[in-house]
């Protein structure tokens, strides 16, 4: 019998099965996920799992008329495939984390009657989750007083790297692996006065924008680490003593559990703007500040240089319970 892994289309997603499939030694592993986003970029080639499938479907969300109905017709086929691979597999249990890779497979779940275990990753229920929720067998989030766990799944590497922060050596620009305009316009603005104290530039451009950024740190004669998509990423964080970022919720929890204290500029057509509430969780417990795209302010943001961290750095390592993934893991072995 099998653990069955859906879901993805964005690294937020995908993060999650990475972390959790570390835990599960012993156990056959199958993923299922899209031929759309990033799941073949993550787990194609991943050794962990014994067979991968990847369908031909994409969102409902934001189609228009028509493409809704193409949409919905490429799940009801890839539904279909979910249910005989469902039963030639015989999984005993389907871990899904949301995104429109993982609707077929759900669905299949649910129409075989096998145990469906959903994580949620935002403060605001995606679509699908929020479709599917009262027909879990399980619905973990962190952001729930009900879940049955409430650590975040993450890599212990993160909690591992956490330090108290004082002050500002080194800045990180996050912008995830697709890159952020605003991220990008603000952390070459202030560049010049980040330099002029001595701090050092460390940026995660998106992939497509690395020659153009790098090429527009080198017109200002500035250093900075300029990548797009990265394994190192943990890393880097470690290195970081404070950051501004996207808050998308894999990124807003490894930062934490490394305990960087975080400017959140939420992308602003995510949906159910759940970057703002995901940001706004930890804004509540002053252990975040947050800035809309449209209110950034760079004398504010230079501000937060003069800042005295240790507090911030403090409550997050205070706030981030460890061993999310573990605990999941031994859920779906016990279903």
């Amino acid at each position: 019998m099998s653990i069955v892994m859906t879901g993805g289309g964005t690294g937020g997603h995908l993060a999650i099965i990475k972390a959790v499939k570390e835990h599960l030694n012993g156990e056959e592993l199958i993923y299922i996920g899209s031929t759309k986003g990033q799941d073949r970029q993550w787990f194609e080639h991943d050794d962990d799992f014994t067979h991968k499938y990847f369908f031909e479907t994409r969102g409902v969300v934001n189609q228009g008329a028509l493409g809704k109905v193409k949409s919905l017709f490429m799940m009801f086929k890839a539904t279909m495939k979910a249910i005989k691979l469902l039963r030639k597999h015989k999984a005993k249990v389907v871990f899904s984390v949301g995104g429109f890779s993982s609707a077929a497979t759900a669905f299949a779940a649910k129409i075989l009657r096998i145990p469906l275990v959903i994580h949620e990753q935002n403060a605001a229920l995606g679509s699908l989750n929020k479709l599917l929720k009262p027909h879990a067998s399980v619905f973990i989030s962190s952001y729930l007083e009900e879940s049955p766990i409430k650590a975040y799944p993450i890599k212990q590497i993160f909690f591992d790297n956490a330090r108290i922060r004082d002050r500002v050596g080194t800045i990180i620009f996050l912008g995830g692996s697709q890159g952020a305009k605003a991220i990008n316009r603000l952390a070459l603005q202030i560049a010049p006065q980040l330099k002029e104290r001595g701090i050092k530039i460390i940026h995660q451009a998106g992939q497509n924008n690395i020659d153009e950024v790098q090429k527009a740190y080198d017109g200002l004669d500035i250093e900075a680490e300029v990548f797009g998509f990265t394994d190192r990423l943990a890393d880097y964080m470690k290195e970081a003593d404070l950051a501004i970022a996207r808050s998308g919720a894999s990124t807003l929890w490894e930062l934490s559990a490394t305990a960087v204290p975080t400017l959140y500029i939420p992308y602003p057509f995510a949906a159910s703007d759940h970057q703002f509430h995901n940001a706004q969780f930890l804004v509540e417990k002053e252990l975040a500040w947050i800035m809309r795209e449209d209110e950034i302010d760079t004398e504010k943001v230079l501000a937060l240089l003069n800042e005295d961290l240790s507090e911030k750095s403090k409550g997050l390592m205070e706030i981030v319970e460890k061993n999310g993934s573990e605990k999941i893991a031994e859920l779906l072995t016990q279903i």
